[in-house]
């Protein structure tokens, strides 16, 4: 369907072109390319963070972090089910198994209460969700994680540029989850990365990466035989995708003002004039970027079909993982979470991408309140 408003477009210009032209006519290095160091660079630097590892996608990142930090069949991994199933998977990946906790209504993430009912004797590690921008309670979920020698590997997928104070959301845990996917703050079509400040995580995180392939130089232009000495994958991003990445992250700070911008002008519309909507409300000191512009909604399903009729494209992030077939019937998942699920009736996803404009913006509010003065 061809919408007269999509959920999100991304933000392109001629540095973009210029970036990925430019591998493309080099005609070599498509993989493996220098842009890829680059890249890391800018990503480590932006979340202050050691080391940085580019992968093919933010889902291939999780898996990769949890190879190794050595999470394996018996272990237990607390997870939110309000997420994208990659979360949940992750575990999966690696044999352990996923254990979902609650999460607290002001931020949508991980409720640390219902965290620390969930610790057994066999949980190794936490992954709470920065979810749709804003960073989640993760300083209780440290503290935590402290006093109960878990890892916490954050998933910031949703939330990068986020911050609480002056330290990013991502940069808490051992480990710390970017995605560059088409929707994303940064976007690059698809891609992701691992944060972290462990040397030893870094080594493991490359060589997973690539094959198992121990590299003491570029394997596309040696003559050398290089070596395998574990297990990996193929998660490498290409060269052309870290180009458009560094371009991106030039304009991130552009990318998250308006996002920003954008957000505050529909929350006071709305706050103002919808009452049966309630708008995003971040913690006082915690930096919402708005990847997602996430909102509660009485009548949800109706006012979605209103928009898409209206040629408006809405969208419900996320369905509860537990409730999915795979989850519920195949696994046969039965937890219980009563704010998981009551958000997950109320959630509804709006457009707020960086070229929407206030014309746009005002279509979109007027038709919430067309479909509710007919409700």
């Amino acid at each position: 369907m061809s919408w007269k408003l999509p959920l999100f477009k991304i933000y392109t210009d001629e540095a973009d072109l210029q970036a990925v032209t430019e591998v493309l006519r080099r005609g070599t290095y498509w993989a493996e390319g220098p842009e890829i160091v680059e890249f890391e660079r800018g990503l480590k630097d932006y979340q202050e963070k050691k080391y940085a590892v580019a992968f093919n996608s933010g889902t291939s990142a999780l898996h990769a972090a949890l190879l190794a930090y050595g999470i394996k069949g018996g272990d237990e991994v607390i997870v939110p089910s309000f997420t994208f199933i990659a979360t949940a998977n992750a575990p999966l990946f690696v044999k352990a198994k996923p254990i979902f906790a609650d999460i607290e209504e002001q931020t949508l993430g991980l409720d640390p209460e219902d965290v620390e009912a969930k610790i057994t004797p066999k949980t190794k590690a936490v992954i709470p969700v920065h979810y749709a921008g804003c960073p989640c309670k993760i300083r209780e979920l440290r503290e935590i994680a402290d006093d109960h020698h878990l890892l916490l590997i954050e998933d910031a997928a949703e939330s990068f540029g986020a911050s609480i104070g002056d330290k990013k959301a991502g940069s808490y845990g051992e480990g710390g989850v970017l995605s560059f996917c088409q929707n994303k703050v940064v976007p690059t079509g698809e891609g992701g990365a691992l944060v972290t400040d462990s040397r030893e995580i870094y080594e493991k995180a490359k060589l997973i990466r690539s094959h198992g392939r121990q590299e003491n130089s570029a394997y596309f232009s040696s003559i050398e035989n290089l070596d395998y000495i574990t297990l990996g994958y193929n998660f490498r991003m290409p060269s052309m995708i870290a180009a458009l990445g560094i371009a991106q992250l030039k304009k991130i700070d552009m990318l998250i003002s308006t996002r920003r911008q954008n957000a505050e002008y529909l929350t006071a519309r709305l706050e103002k004039e919808v009452r049966e909507i309630t708008p995003p409300a971040p913690p006082e000191g915690y930096r919402h970027v708005y990847q997602m512009y996430t909102v509660m909604a009485e009548k949800r399903d109706g006012l979605m079909r209103h928009l898409a009729d209206s040629g408006i494209m809405t969208k419900i992030y996320f369905n509860p993982v537990h409730l999915t077939r795979f989850y519920r019937d195949i696994l046969k998942y039965t937890p219980y979470l009563p704010i998981t699920e009551k958000v997950a009736d109320l959630a509804l996803t709006l457009p707020v991408y960086p070229g929407l404009t206030k014309e746009e913006m005002d279509l979109l509010v007027n038709e919430i309140k067309t479909f509710y003065e007919l409700n």
